[in-house]
């Protein structure tokens, strides 16, 4: 098998009892760290009304991050198309492309990010936009920054700023294949995103979308797109990874379980809440944390292989949440070492 591209996504987590505000300069020394270790990409997340991230406008966070970095492709891990207008989003990127020429990425998803209240808020005064609707806001989408919207389109002829740069590659996110037919039709690349639940991803998921890929007239992507996205915690040992990754894993049973989105606790508190849980809890626990790649660098690199491999694509996307920033550097510093 090919050399693989690691790429990351960032959550931009709130790290050490620290504030939100803390956590987006974290991200940008992130960046920077994943830069110089020679990762591919580097998406921010959307999030909304949660404690423990710090990323609702990932544009924003885009800018910053090319701006302090010199290699790595920047983008969206995604921005939830949802809750804006597509033309909005085109031109934001456009702009952002204009700035970065071929370094940035819109990624896009269909998920609202956060919960109810928030997306009534991003909506109003209006109603939120339902996941019907998702097809043709990203058909407009693509429509908008090509400039090529059809002849009985409201909007066709209508131009987007800014012109004379490039166009930014957009790439499509789902957990499942929800998404894939859409992102094939429309030539747009697709991250299967593992390290969203825990049900079963079938290998035929990319397959099927490498089959039916039509390349899109003047995109960057001009072949077949695909990427896994997966949850990664790399450790001097098994044990280290095991518990730095509990964390995450007793946020998400309390975040999914039972609606509550608080901040990321230190490993060893969550571990000692844990034997306070129901037998239920534990069990989503367990297949929770079950699902992450967790272990010693040549452990994380041989399970990424094996995936990479089971779904035959040439590039991983790594996320890792943990307490401890400190931590979090040092797994991706690990994980890089062992792909060098």
């Amino acid at each position: 098998m090919s050399q693989l591209k690691l790429s990351i996504v960032d959550q931009a987590p709130v790290h050490d009892n620290k504030t939100q505000a803390d956590a987006l300069h974290d991200s940008v020394k992130l960046a920077q760290l994943a830069d110089s270790l020679g990762y591919h990409r580097y998406w921010i997340a959307e999030h909304h009304a949660t404690p423990s991230y710090a990323s609702p406008c990932p544009e924003i966070i885009i800018g910053q991050i090319a701006a302090n970095t010199q290699n790595i492709k920047v983008g969206s891990g995604g921005v939830m198309l949802s809750h804006y207008s597509p033309y909005k989003v085109a031109e934001v990127f456009r702009t952002l492309e204009a700035f970065f020429p071929g370094r940035i990425d819109l990624g896009v998803g269909r998920a609202p990010g956060g919960s109810e209240l928030p997306t009534r808020a991003l909506a109003f005064p209006y109603d939120p936009a339902g996941r019907e609707n998702f097809p043709e806001l990203l058909r407009s989408l693509t429509g908008f920054i090509d400039d090529q919207m059809p002849e009985d389109h409201p909007f066709n002829g209508l131009k987007t700023t800014p012109q004379g740069g490039n166009k930014p590659a957009i790439w499509t996110l789902g957990s499942s294949d929800g998404s894939i037919d859409l992102a094939a039709e429309l030539g747009l690349g697709f991250v299967l995103a593992l390290f969203i639940g825990t049900h079963e991803r079938p290998a035929d998921i990319i397959a099927r979308y490498r089959k039916a890929f039509r390349p899109r007239p003047g995109s960057s992507i001009e072949t077949p797109q695909a990427a896994i996205s997966s949850a990664v915690i790399c450790a001097g040992t098994q044990e280290e990874a095991e518990l730095l990754a509990a964390s995450h894993t007793y946020w998400k049973v309390n975040a999914f379980r039972h609606g509550i989105r608080e901040g990321i606790k230190p490993p060893e508190e969550c571990m000692d809440l844990y034997k306070k849980m129901s037998p239920t809890d534990q069990s989503y626990f367990d297949e929770t944390r079950n699902s992450m790649i967790t272990g010693t660098p040549e452990q994380c690199r041989e399970e990424l292989e094996a995936q990479a491999d089971f779904y035959k694509v040439d590039e991983v996307i790594a996320v890792a949440v943990t307490y401890s920033f400190e931590k979090r550097c040092q797994s991706y510093t690990l994980l890089a070492e062992a792909f060098s």
